[in-house]
């Protein structure tokens, strides 16, 4: 009877030390190195992918705030010798009629083209050779599933970068950042195509769409760059839907992500057709989530999107520097909740390193895996 007591009593003890070390705020980053995050949420857990260059990782774990002892899984260490084979960047986790998918962007050769290709560009252009593709998963579940290479995605053998899917009562589209032509270099522009199933484009060349440019000073880089388009930018679209109203946004990342003004750019869906560029209205103001130079938070952008564990308030997730000199090596990763205006447009806070409460739910939740 006294070792039973005691058994409890070490328990309970146990249990009262874990709860006490449940904080009810959290500071940025909650990944110190990384970038083009992308998360969602899945029975409990928080599931991760980011740019490691080399390979795509998923990262699992019951809280958002927190990343530093998630669960970690090798979901594709590509052979060598393939189109795919180095640069894999900004990975996404899609669940899609009941199977898991990963969209990502990736280059045969480390971003280095041939002369003889560079040559026909109308700028430098290491990125040329660089292609969407496919895994798919083999379960409905995103941690216990194989992932295989699927397809390349048609983007008629032109540039092609982060591209996601958005999905709409209309069907399945590929968005993601292209050039006007196969040698164009630059401006970067947001294009969109659709899609019979997930890993096949349907439109042709000239039914494929180009939903932006960046034509604004806050999407050139420097700010304001008039004289070329060289490093301007549309890039790393991603889908956000108001939960209340339904309507439809593409939150994109625009100018240099290894600049200062990097930031998140914005359209609605104000028509039915995703296809027709004229239903789009872009929000030519300004940057809808920016640079706080007061706190040192740089280059704010590449932004993906969840909820609480409650389900009641809305997170974005992003990469930030707080050193702007050093490039794309200085990036962490952050994540703030965000609300939504009257309007139905998102109302993004000011980037930082808090401290902020956890999300909703959150300590609820860490409670059920102690």
């Amino acid at each position: 009877m006294l070792l039973r007591l005691s058994t409890l009593l070490v328990c309970f003890l146990g249990l009262v030390t874990a709860q006490s070390n449940v904080s009810d705020t959290y500071t940025n980053p909650i990944l110190p190195s990384g970038a083009d995050p992308w998360v969602t949420r899945y029975d409990g857990y928080y599931y991760m992918t980011y740019t490691t260059a080399t390979n795509i990782t998923i990262l699992r774990s019951s809280v958002l705030t927190d990343w530093t002892t998630a669960d970690v899984k090798l979901a594709f260490d590509p052979p060598v010798g393939y189109n795919y084979s180095t640069d894999l960047w900004a990975p996404e986790l899609h669940s899609i009629a009941g199977k898991w998918y990963i969209i990502f962007t990736a280059d045969p050769n480390f971003d280095s083209p041939p002369p003889e290709t560079d040559m026909l560009c109308d700028f430098s252009c290491p990125a040329v050779n660089h292609r969407m593709y496919v895994l798919e998963g083999s379960t409905s579940d995103p941690w216990t599933s194989n992932y295989t290479i699927k397809a390349q995605l048609n983007t008629f053998d032109q540039f092609a970068i982060d591209g996601t899917y958005f999905q709409h009562e209309t069907g399945l589209y590929h968005v993601y950042s292209c050039w006007f032509s196969a040698y164009e270099s630059w401006p970067s522009n947001l294009c969109i195509t659709k899609m019979s199933n997930p890993w096949t484009v349907e439109s042709n060349v000239t039914e494929r769409q180009i939903l932006s440019v960046p034509n604004n000073p806050w999407e050139r880089t420097p700010y304001g760059r008039m004289q070329n388009d060289r490093l301007s930018s549309n890039e790393g679209p991603e889908q956000l839907t108001n939960p209340k109203t339904g309507q439809q946004f593409i939150i994109y990342s625009a100018a240099r992500s290894d600049n200062r003004n990097y930031c998140l750019g914005q359209l609605e869906l104000v028509g039915e057709d995703p296809m027709n560029n004229q239903d789009w209205r872009k929000n030519n103001e300004g940057c809808v989530f920016y640079q706080n130079a007061l706190v040192n938070a740089y280059s704010v952008g590449h932004a993906s999107f969840t909820t609480s564990p409650d389900g009641t308030e809305d997170w974005l997730v992003y990469h930030g520097m707080e050193d702007p000199y050093t490039g794309w090596s200085a990036r962490n990763i952050r994540t703030q909740k965000f609300t939504w205006n009257e309007d139905g447009t998102p109302r993004f806070p000011r980037p930082g390193y808090g401290p902020y409460a956890v999300p909703s739910g959150q300590n609820a939740s860490m409670a059920m895996f102690l």
